[in-house]
């Protein structure tokens, strides 16, 4: 399988700055494997091809790892949220300029 987990636990194509995550979304959205080479060339299309294979022979696994990945980006954002305020700083400044 060409995939490795980098230093974050994530799973990535080797070589690549790209995770499993960015190529489900694309398969899921309907790309064709040509087409996500395409948008990713430094991903081989026999490595588009072999994970999207993975994914659907191992889609309970993998949709575990994606919900995983998907809580520990909100327990991020919480913290940095808390650490950060919204309405503090140069942030809020921008903020009132949107209008939001």
């Amino acid at each position: 399988m060409p995939l490795v987990r980098d230093q974050a636990g994530r799973l990535m194509v080797p070589g690549t700055r790209i995770p499993l995550d960015v190529l489900v979304a694309a398969f899921k959205r309907g790309k064709t494997p040509e087409a996500v080479h395409d948008s990713y060339e430094t991903v081989s299309l026999g490595d588009v091809y072999a994970i999207f294979t993975y994914y659907l022979r191992h889609r309970a696994e993998v949709e575990a790892y994606l919900a995983e990945q998907e809580r520990d980006g909100a327990e991020i954002q919480e913290q940095i949220e808390a650490e950060y305020p919204l309405r503090h700083g140069l942030r809020a400044k921008l903020l009132d300029r949107l209008g939001t």
